[in-house]
């Protein structure tokens, strides 16, 4: 049974500051955060130090917008199941804070905005990669793959990628390797950061028939997936310094933070092994470690090439 809207949904019945609010949360502010994370970072590595200010605003404001269209699409399309998650049962659809068609309108109004946003303030290619972002995150994760294959935050994690080209052809208006290269760190870095947390919260998605790995599959499979992907992610992003984008000080950060995450990850997957369950798995010690990797290694992308 689905769970009952706290608020009437009558219009009169929903005051206007948890309205904003509401609309606020349906563009998925916290994660948005990390892809912004992500894009800044690279605008600087691109521009070889400081970018121009009002560009970097430009393409935040852009990235937001299209990242908040992208999840009130999201929301909008998992109504049904959000209403049956523990996790997601708060959210302003399933509340009845706001409704499906205002939550549609509002996605498409983003969708379109932050296009034109990107084309007119930024450049046509960002455009189309902010665009294509958003397509992939609706179209191909949150309606082909997501209820249908453990692969899907594989896969569907590639609109999470799109920040690091966004950020690069904001401040170029081209691609290059080094874009190529932290994107895939982005790439194996999205499998063992949210798997942990659907260990978490596997009973949810085992109620809703979403094949979520850990819901499909023993933890230790999910350990092993976790591990093998987090040593290739490491790797990955140690190439940036061979191929001669980075300096002393990226590498330094990304040994240090890299050898640490193998060390929690390694340590998941020898609880996983001894049949450890519940509490004492302490899944979610990766998954905020994943966050502050994140972000300590985009830091030092930005901080390199002032120590070069």
């Amino acid at each position: 049974m689905g769970k009952r809207s706290q608020f009437p949904r009558s219009p009169g019945d929903r005051p206007f500051g948890a309205r904003v609010k509401a609309f606020v949360a349906l563009t998925k502010p916290r994660v948005i955060e990390l892809l912004l994370m992500t894009t800044v970072p690279v605008m600087f590595l691109a521009a070889k130090g400081v970018p121009d200010l009002w560009l970097v605003l430009a393409t935040c404001v852009g990235g937001y917008l299209s990242a908040g269209g992208a999840a009130a699409f999201n929301m909008y399309l998992d109504r049904d199941i959000d209403a049956l998650m523990d996790r997601t049962s708060q959210r302003p659809l399933i509340t009845g804070m706001v409704s499906p068609r205002e939550c549609l309108v509002f996605a498409t109004a983003l969708a379109v905005g932050s296009t034109a946003w990107f084309w007119c303030l930024v450049n046509p290619l960002s455009a189309m990669l902010s665009l294509a972002a958003l397509l992939f995150y609706v179209v191909v994760y949150t309606m082909i793959l997501k209820r249908r294959t453990s692969q899907n935050i594989v896969w569907g994690g590639i609109a999470g990628c799109m920040p690091v080209f966004i950020g690069w052809s904001a401040v170029t208006n081209s691609f290059s390797w080094a874009a190529v290269i932290l994107f895939l760190v982005i790439f194996f870095w999205t499998p063992p950061h949210y798997w942990p947390l659907s260990m978490k919260v596997k009973d949810d998605y085992e109620r809703v028939g979403v094949p979520m790995l850990p819901a499909v599959a023993g933890n230790k499979v999910v350990a092993r997936q976790i591990v093998a992907y987090s040593w290739v992610m490491v790797a990955v992003s140690l190439l940036l310094q061979p191929l001669g984008y980075t300096g002393w000080f990226y590498t330094a950060v990304a040994l240090v933070c890299g050898g640490f995450w193998l060390k929690e990850a390694h340590g998941l997957q020898s609880r996983a092994k001894a049949g450890i369950t519940g509490a004492k798995l302490k899944e979610m010690r990766l998954f905020h470690w994943s966050i502050t990797y994140v972000s300590l290694l985009f830091v030092a992308v930005a901080v390199d090439p002032f120590l070069r």
